[in-house]
């Protein structure tokens, strides 16, 4: 079956509200896949290996933003520093602290997403939402200047059950919501609420999420 991701992306553009960003998610895709959405206007792209990502940043075109959506080890953060437009996944406060650390050798301040545990398999990661509380009442990240933590990331339960889904994306709203009025009330670059993907995007909207990640519904199955 051949995948037609220019049409493909113009369909998904037509359906999303204002103000919610289409992030394609390439990875796993080659560089021509990323090249026929881009000359169909798409910008942002989502990858979730640092080594892959370094690579098609050196291919593609520099007005590409990139977003790593993946499990991001600490050794792997050099790869990206110097370009990276948004990095998602912010598991712990070791890993934001390195993030800090190669932004400060590369001369730029990160942004970043604090991502949320909040789906019933063990196999994602993220704060627990206590444990996004405890980080940011510490303060000690306001020391890190090289980072800038613009909001929060999560991933809904691998399930069929919609309200399932609804009910986990709807709190982590709820705790983004908490979280702006508690630390960033006067700061508007925390505004960036990511969650939903081929799915269940149309769940995470309606839950208020400003970016979504689509990978098979533009790009078709992945060849891992």
């Amino acid at each position: 079956m051949r995948v037609n991701i220019a049409e493909n992306i113009e369909h998904i553009r037509a359906s999303l509200p204002q103000g919610v960003t289409l992030i394609a998610v390439s990875k796993y895709h080659p560089k021509e896949a990323v090249e026929i959405a881009y000359s169909v206007g798409q910008r942002d792209f989502g990858e979730s290996k640092a080594q892959d990502l370094k690579t098609k940043f050196q291919e593609l075109p520099s007005d590409i933003r990139w977003h790593f959506i993946g499990h991001l080890q600490s050794n792997k953060i050099k790869y990206i520093a110097p370009f990276i437009h948004l990095i998602h996944s912010v598991d712990s406060f070791k890993l934001l602290q390195e993030i800090n650390k190669q932004g400060e050798k590369v001369g730029r301040t990160i942004p970043c997403l604090l991502q949320i545990h909040i789906a019933q398999e063990e196999t994602k990661f993220g704060f627990s939402p206590n444990e996004c509380r405890a980080l940011l009442d510490s303060d000690e990240w306001r020391k890190l200047k090289n980072i800038e933590i613009r909001g929060l990331m999560c991933m809904a339960s691998n399930t069929d059950d919609n309200q399932q889904i609804a009910n986990e994306f709807n709190s982590v709203k709820a705790l983004f919501d908490e979280i702006k009025e508690k630390h960033f009330t006067s700061d508007d670059r925390f505004d960036i609420f990511s969650a939903g993907m081929s799915d269940d995007h149309k769940i995470a909207i309606e839950a208020g999420s400003t970016h979504i990640r689509i990978g098979s519904d533009i790009f078709g199955p992945a060849h891992k």
